[in-house]
C-alpha cells in the first residue's frame, strides 16, 4: 500500500475481528515508527503495549473505575466553539445514524461510550505515556509518532481508533501498569483487524475544503 492510500484509508476504526495481532507484526510497525520526526530528537513518546489477559485484565479495572476527576487534560475543549462543535456533532451524527442509534436512545449511547473502554473489541491496546515535563512541541511530536504508526498499521493491512477517552482514566491506567503519577497518561490506541461487515466503520466522514483550512501565498496559476 502507498502511502496515499494509507492515508486515504486510515480511518478511526470501532469495530474488530477476533483475531490476533502477532507479537512480531507488532513489534515491526513501533520499530519503524521510531524514525518519526522530533524536535532535538527529543523522542518523547513512550509505549506501553497489551493483549490477551493482562489487556482483559485492565479493562475490567477501568470497567470498575469512574472516570478522573478532575481530569489530568482537557481533550474536549474546542467543543466549547460553535465552528468545532458543529463538526463534532456531523461526525456524531453520521456514526450514530450509520448504527441505526436515534438521538434520544440513551441506553445505547452510552452503552456505546462505554464500549471505548473495551477499545470496541480491539485484540491489541497501545498506551501512550510519556514525562509530565514534555510541553506543546512534545505533545505535537508524539502526535506525530501516533500518525506514523497509525499509517505503518495500514500498510500491514490492519486498522486502528486513536482513544484519546482513555485519558479520562489516566490515574487509573498509571496504578494498574504501575506507573509513576510523573507520567501523563495520553491515550491509548486500538489495533488490529477491521470488521468489514459493521456499520460503524462504513460511514462517511467529512472534511473541511482545502481552501478553508490553507492559504497560498507567491504561487503562480497552475
Amino acid at each position: 500500500m502507498n502511502i496515499a492510500d494509507a492515508v486515504a484509508t486510515r480511518r478511526s476504526v470501532r469495530a474488530y475481528l477476533d483475531r490476533p495481532v502477532p507479537l512480531a507484526t507488532v513489534r515491526r510497525l513501533l520499530d519503524a515508527a521510531r524514525m518519526a520526526p522530533s524536535g532535538c530528537n527529543y523522542q518523547p513518546w513512550e509505549a506501553t503495549v497489551l493483549t490477551g489477559a493482562p489487556l482483559r485484565a485492565l479493562q475490567e479495572t477501568l470497567l470498575a473505575s469512574q472516570p478522573d476527576d478532575p481530569a489530568e487534560y482537557d481533550w474536549a475543549a474546542p467543543g466549547k466553539h460553535e465552528k468545532y462543535q458543529a463538526r463534532l456533532r456531523a461526525v456524531g451524527a453520521a456514526m450514530y445514524g450509520a448504527m441505526q442509534v436515534a438521538r434520544d436512545a440513551k441506553d445505547q449511547r452510552d452503552a456505546f461510550v462505554q464500549a471505548n473502554l473495551m477499545s470496541f473489541g480491539a485484540p491489541v491496546l497501545l498506551l501512550c505515556h510519556f514525562p509530565k515535563f514534555m510541553k506543546e512541541a512534545q505533545w505535537s511530536d508524539v502526535g506525530m509518532w501516533l500518525q506514523t504508526l497509525m499509517l505503518l498499521a495500514r500498510g500491514e493491512g490492519l486498522d486502528t481508533c486513536p482513544q484519546e477517552y482513555m485519558g479520562n482514566y489516566g490515574r487509573t491506567i498509571k496504578a494498574h501498569l504501575g506507573l509513576s503519577d510523573d507520567t501523563m497518561l495520553f491515550c491509548g490506541l486500538a489495533i488490529g483487524w477491521r470488521d468489514e461487515t459493521n456499520p460503524v466503520n462504513g460511514f462517511q466522514r467529512e472534511r473541511v475544503p482545502l481552501d478553508d483550512q490553507a492559504t497560498f501565498l507567491g504561487f503562480e496559476e497552475a
